[in-house]
């Protein structure tokens, strides 16, 4: 095996226990902060998505200050279409009825959730049907191109980063310390074990940079969802899946940053760099979800809800799993990683994210989780 996928692998994982870890000591899930702002009038937890948000930026160009960061904008970022729009709104709906989004559906699967081991289910499931539409949606993706090859809003504007971010950060600061003097962030805390949510925030921030230094990209974990429904499908139908172009692609290309080998990775079921890259992540985040809950000897299976919670969850998990591939990538990509630094493609997917949540809302109250009469 080439060193550059050893140390990518022990990252991968040691960035992945630690997330799982305290994800689930906070129960941080991007998915409820959306729901309970569009049920409930609820912004306490948004409060502390932007903290997050403004943490990342602030490390991350610190970071790229100081000659850290090989790659900025970094890869696998493309130029703006208005298809991250519509695919932010697909996973929005996707990601309220699964009751979770790609990295609350693992961590929530760690500590025991057979709720969450469906939506996931449907994410492998909705990762896979997206190749069967790829070429038709690459080919709408660059007839709805906007603002030509830019990948970031300073590029887009043709200025420095700096000249763009430092106000944006400067305000951010100034809103988030206002919070924080006002007790904003803080939550009430009832269970044993339970880390303030703005203390995780502040950790997937620094999570974040390790894997943006050492890796040379942000976390991101939806191709590998991809990839697991590839192979599974291929264990079934092999022709068919050899037949599809979306399967056959390698779209990461790039040398690591502490290495000096190129190496490459795409969706198909074969080991290369997306694996290496995410399959330890997606292990970790499950592994550091269950070490946590079994720490607090709280890990049960909890299965017993309403059959049309589990219809919620699969058919949600399957839009999450199509929309991630549609945008492309996640909240976890997208809101640690693209919008601490305006990357454009993120900024759009955030566009479509919020209406997107507010329908699955809709959706849910109505349909999946009614009061009884």
């Amino acid at each position: 095996m080439q060193n550059e996928f050893t140390l990518i692998l022990i990252t991968s994982l040691a960035c992945g226990l630690a997330a799982g870890f305290v994800l689930h000591r906070s129960d941080f899930c991007v998915t409820a902060m959306f729901r309970d702002f569009f049920l409930f009038r609820d912004v306490r937890m948004l409060r502390v998505l932007v903290f997050m948000i403004v943490v990342s930026m602030a490390l991350v160009h610190g970071a790229r200050a100081m000659g850290l960061i090989a790659y900025y904008p970094f890869p696998l970022l493309g130029a703006m279409s208005l298809t991250n729009i519509l695919g932010g709104v697909v996973f929005g709906i996707g990601m309220v009825l699964a009751g979770g989004c790609v990295v609350g559906t693992l961590y929530k699967m760690g500590s025991g959730s057979v709720l969450s081991a469906v939506a996931f289910a449907g994410l492998l499931i909705g990762s896979a049907l997206y190749a069967e539409f790829h070429p038709a949606w690459a080919g709408l993706t660059k007839q709805l191109a906007i603002f030509g090859t830019g990948k970031t809003l300073p590029e887009v504007i043709g200025l420095d980063p700096n000249t763009v971010i430092i106000p944006i950060l400067a305000a951010g600061i100034v809103l988030v310390t206002t919070w924080a003097r006002r007790g904003q962030l803080v939550m009430p805390a009832f269970v044993d074990g339970y880390i303030q949510p703005w203390l995780t925030a502040i950790a997937l921030a620094v999570i974040g940079l390790v894997s943006y230094v050492v890796v040379g990209m942000p976390l991101g974990i939806t191709t590998s969802y991809a990839k697991l429904g590839a192979t599974v499908e291929s264990w079934i139908v092999p022709d068919h899946v050899a037949s599809l172009v979306y399967f056959q692609g390698q779209g990461l290309k790039y040398t690591p940053p502490f290495g000096d080998q190129m190496i490459a990775g795409g969706a198909g079921p074969a080991f290369d760099a997306v694996a290496a890259i995410q399959y330890p992540l997606v292990g970790g985040i499950v592994l550091g979800a269950l070490v946590s809950a079994l720490l607090l000897r709280e890990w049960k299976l909890v299965y017993r809800v309403p059959a049309r919670q589990y219809a919620s969850v699969l058919v949600g998990g399957m839009l999450v799993g199509m929309a991630a591939r549609m945008v492309p990538a996640c909240n976890v990509w997208h809101l640690w990683g693209g919008v601490p630094i305006l990357a454009g493609q993120s900024l759009l997917y955030v566009v479509g994210l919020m209406p997107g949540a507010w329908l699955g809302s809709v959706i849910l109250s109505k349909y999946v989780v009614r009061a009884p009469a």
